[in-house]
């Protein structure tokens, strides 16, 4: 689903966006129009962020003791209950 918005940009970003909309179409797949463009440039600014916070919360997954104690504790408990089938 779509929704048209109206945005405000400068005029160096709308000439960016021009140039690159039509340069940049056959790579990223897209058609060659704005709307495009910016969907495709901000779907990958998402899940570029989206990548570096699930990275960080693994860090501090790996660095917070008691979390690994209490997965270890399920991990050794894991295959219990299987055999009763």
């Amino acid at each position: 689903m779509a929704t048209k918005v109206t945005i405000n940009l400068d005029d160096q970003v709308l000439a960016f966006i021009d140039t690159f909309a039509h340069r940049q179409a056959a790579t990223l797949k897209i058609k060659p129009n704005r709307s495009s463009f910016i969907n495709a440039i901000l779907s990958k600014y998402r899940q570029e962020l989206l990548q570096q916070e699930l990275a960080a919360a693994y860090q501090r997954d790996a660095e917070d003791t008691t979390y690994q104690e209490e997965v270890l504790a399920w991990d050794s408990v894991i295959g219990d209950g299987i055999d009763v089938l």
